[in-house]
C-alpha cells in the first residue's frame, strides 16, 4: 500500500519513492497545510469537529494506540479544477472505508456524517494552499485510540482522537517518469491476511522491510506480494494488468486494501469498452503477460510498471514504459478530477469557498 493511493507513502528518509514527484515545497506529504480538524470521542461519542492551527497534539504515553496498535488512517485528495473550483474526489468512499477499518480495530467508528463534515471542513479551511493541477490538496484523516491504560491489551479503547490533516502535494507520478520496477515476493504475504483490508499503519510497516531490501538490491520502487504464487498487491498500491481489450486484477478479499482508485479505474475501463476481469491472478500468468502492468492508488493515480524482478530473472511488460492503455485510463480519471470531463458517476463534491 498509494505511497502509490489509495495507498500513499514516502520513504523513511523523507524522500519520495522512485518515480515520484515532489510537492510544492518538499517531498510528497511533508508540507503541512495551515489548518487541521479535530474531534474527540468519549465513551464512543464524538464531539463536533473544529478547525485548529496545525500543530503538535498531546497524547498520554499510556494511550492505547501507542501500545496496542489501535490506529488507522485514510488518504484522499481535493483537486483544483480548470475552473479554479476545488472538489473532493469520492470522499464518501473513504469515509466508509475508514469506518470499516475502525470496526476491524475495535475503535469507536466516527459517524459517517461527522467524518464527512470534518473532511469538508479541513478542505475548506485550506483552500488557499490547494495547488493547481497537477498538484492537489491531500487529506489524511487519522484515528487514534487514546484510552490511557497499558494493561488493556485484551480490551478496546473507548476514547479516541480524530484528526483530519491536509498537505499540498505535487503529482506523485512525475510526467515522463520511467515506468516502475517491482520485485516479486512469493513467500511472504503483504500483511496479516484477515486485516489486509484495514488501512492501518501496521499493515504498511510489515511491508517496509521487504520494500527497503528490494530498493537497495534491485532499485525497485515496490514489492509485488504473491504468496504461494497468487498475486495480491504491492506494499502501497493495487495491481492491474492491461491490454487493448482487457483490465485484469485480483478480486477483492480481506487480504488487501479495497482501493478507491482501483474501483474508479475499473469503472472507467468499462465505460471505455474494456472487459474487466476481477479474478485470481497467478505468477505463471503474470510472467507470460504480453501487455501492460500498472499500480493504482490515490497518490499515483495509475502508474505504469515496466519491469518485474523475479528469482528467475527480470520480466518486461510491453516495451518497458507506461503503455498506451495505462496512459489512456490515467488521463481519463485525471480529466474528471480536474473538471475537464463530465463527472458521469457523481464522484466530485464541490467545496465552497465561504467558511
Amino acid at each position: 500500500m498509494t505511497g502509490t493511493e489509495d495507498h500513499a507513502s514516502s520513504t523513511s528518509s523523507g524522500t519520495s519513492p522512485a518515480g515520484a514527484a515532489t510537492g510544492p515545497s518538499g517531498a510528497f506529504g511533508t508540507v503541512a497545510a495551515p489548518f487541521m480538524v479535530v474531534s474527540e470521542a468519549v465513551d464512543g461519542v464524538y464531539s463536533a469537529p473544529k478547525a485548529e492551527a496545525t500543530a503538535e497534539v498531546a497524547i498520554h504515553p499510556f494511550a492505547h494506540a501507542l501500545h496496542y496498535g489501535s490506529a488507522c488512517f485514510e488518504g484522499l485528495k481535493a483537486h483544483r479544477g480548470v475552473d479554479d473550483v476545488v472538489r473532493l474526489f469520492r470522499h464518501e468512499r473513504h469515509v466508509a472505508r475508514m469506518r470499516r477499518t475502525a470496526q476491524l480495530l475495535h475503535l469507536p467508528p466516527p459517524p459517517a456524517e461527522l467524518l464527512e463534515q470534518a473532511i469538508v471542513m479541513a478542505t475548506a479551511e485550506n483552500l488557499e494552499v490547494a495547488p493547481p493541477s497537477p498538484g492537489a490538496l491531500y487529506l489524511r484523516p487519522l484515528l487514534l485510540g487514546t484510552e490511557p491504560n497499558i494493561g488493556a491489551a485484551a480490551a478496546p479503547s473507548a476514547t479516541a482522537l480524530l484528526l483530519v490533516l491536509a498537505s499540498p502535494v505535487g503529482d506523485y507520478f512525475a510526467a515522463g517518469a520511467a515506468a516502475l520496477t517491482l520485485k516479486l515476493e512469493t513467500s511472504l504475504p503483504r500483511t496479516t491476511p484477515q486485516f489486509g483490508e484495514a488501512k492501518a499503519g501496521a499493515n504498511y510497516v510489515m511491508a517496509l522491510g521487504p520494500t527497503l531490501a528490494a530498493r537497495a538490491e534491485h532499485g525497485a520502487a515496490q514489492v509485488l506480494f504473491a504468496p504461494d504464487g497468487v498475486v495480491q498487491e504491492t506494499g502501497a498500491a493495487n495491481f492491474l494488468l492491461l491490454d487493448d481489450g482487457r483490465v485484469v486484477t485480483p478480486p477483492l478479499d480481506s487480504s488487501f486494501l479495497h482501493g478507491v482508485t482501483r474501483d474508479s479505474i475499473l469503472q472507467l475501463a468499462r465505460d471505455l469498452g474494456y472487459r474487466v476481469e476481477e479474478r485470481r491472478l497467478t505468477v505463471d500468468e503474470l510472467v507470460r503477460w504480453p501487455g501492460e502492468a500498472a499500480l493504482a492508488g490515490t497518490a499515483a493515480v495509475l502508474a505504469g510498471v515496466g519491469r518485474l524482478i523475479t528469482d528467475d530473472g527480470p520480466v518486461t511488460f510491453g516495451d518497458g514504459t507506461a503503455g498506451p492503455n495505462t496512459t489512456r485510463l490515467r488521463e481519463a480519471l485525471v480529466a474528471i478530477q480536474r473538471a475537464e470531463r463530465a463527472d458521469a458517476h457523481g464522484w466530485l463534491t464541490e467545496v465552497p469557498a465561504e467558511r
